[in-house]
């Protein structure tokens, strides 16, 4: 599996495949052909149909200049491969010196048709195990908790990286909760997070205050997300309330130190690797069950590890959150990542915590493995019509009026 440094990444949003993916596969282009006086970029699948809302060519058009760059939707050609596909060509004097085709394959990761991953900067070696079943095991002979397990894969390095992370992770709640008006874009979609954060309920219990500020906060990271801000991929940019929001209010409702959410950061992060390893973190691939339902059962997996649970319980806590994520579509209006994708950042927090509360009780009779959820997930993504994998065709963008949008 790779490093964490590769599912945690800072970056603008609002979207870790549609952005910083290609991003990423412009940058390196330019890197190889300096000498390329016009780059053609075709997007096909997702990136096509979603590249507006994305903004995927106006992030191409800027990585590429001062050199012009040509932006090409293709909506017909099928992605066997997969539906984050883009071709880039390097233009000189008229003629074409070279065309690479590169995969966006969720959480800013790229990978490059007939190209080992280690000429995209990523080091595949860095964890021998991909299986919860085998990295429990492990941990269980060696008597070590999964953290300690990222630490002995990655080196002390790795958890001053996983500080950086939270740093920038509680920027983003900041920002987002000093930040009013409208999110751009044609939808028009208020900002709502201040006004969670601020206005008690008329008879707020203890419950009710706690769903209020996670609620906030993941409103908060996700609307920063919305509008181009800057967020970290946990494990993508569509889902990167979660994990920010639950822990943020731990940490303020409990007093655990930084120490353990670095920590916590670290074991939610492993179980993000297994599941971009095993199966997908793409909402263009599986839906958004790869998305929000690995976010949740990171988030869920980093709670377990700050209440100091054992490895079933852990195990316990990240099935359940994904589990009951199965089958959800990607379907954001317009292709914009506002709805309803920021409520359904806030709803997974929630979720996360109600996962932990049950790990508590009930991991001594689970059923169902980690391991398994995940091949179910993979295969449920699959099997999901392409109208729900984020191509803006199908539930809640077939649906909504057209008239109502607000097109400039």
């Amino acid at each position: 599996m790779q490093s964490l440094r590769e599912l945690y990444k800072t970056g603008r949003g609002p979207s870790s495949s549609h952005t910083m993916g290609p991003e990423r596969a412009a940058n390196l282009m330019k890197s190889r052909y300096k000498d390329a006086d016009k780059f053609v970029v075709t997007l096909y699948g997702s990136l096509a149909s979603t590249g507006k809302g994305h903004n995927t060519d106006d992030v191409l058009k800027k990585t590429f200049a001062p050199t012009e760059c040509e932006v090409a939707f293709d909506f017909e050609t099928p992605c066997p491969v997969h539906p984050n596909t883009l071709d880039i060509a390097a233009m000189k004097e008229g003629e074409r010196i070279a065309l690479t085709r590169f995969y966006s394959v969720g959480g800013g990761t790229i990978k490059i048709e007939g190209e080992p991953d280690a000429n995209t900067g990523i080091d595949n070696a860095v964890y021998a195990l991909s299986t919860y079943d085998d990295i429990s095991a492990y941990c269980q002979n060696r008597n070590i908790r999964l953290w300690q397990y990222v630490v002995q894969c990655e080196g002390e390095g790795i958890l001053g990286y996983l500080q950086d992370i939270w740093t920038s992770m509680q920027s983003a709640i900041h920002d987002g909760l000093t930040t009013s008006g409208v999110l751009p874009g044609c939808l028009g979609t208020q900002r709502r997070a201040q006004k969670l954060y601020n206005q008690r309920h008329i008879d707020e219990s203890a419950q009710t205050r706690e769903n209020r500020l996670v609620c906030s906060y993941a409103f908060a990271v996700s609307e920063q997300n919305a509008a181009g801000g800057i967020i970290v991929t946990a494990p993508t940019c569509g889902s990167c309330g979660v994990v920010p929001s639950v822990l943020k209010y731990m940490q303020q409702s409990r007093g655990f130190s930084d120490e353990q959410i670095v920590h916590a950061l670290a074991t939610g992060g492993l179980i993000g690797n297994i599941i971009k390893t095993n199966a997908s973190i793409s909402g263009a691939e599986c839906g958004c069950q790869a998305e929000i339902g690995s976010a949740c059962s990171m988030a869920a997996a980093a709670l377990g590890e700050l209440f100091g649970m054992g490895l079933e319980q852990i195990e316990y806590a990240a099935e359940v959150a994904m589990e009951h994520h199965l089958g959800l579509t990607c379907d954001p209006i317009a292709g914009l990542v506002q709805i309803p994708c920021i409520e359904r950042n806030a709803v997974a927090a929630m979720r996360a915590i109600n996962a932990l509360s049950l790990a508590n009780f009930l991991a001594d009779s689970r059923k169902i493995s980690f391991d398994l959820i995940v091949k179910t997930m993979y295969n449920t993504g699959r099997d999901l019509l392409n109208s729900y994998r984020e191509t803006s065709s199908g539930g809640l963008a077939k649906y909504y009026p057209v008239d109502k949008l607000h097109f400039e």
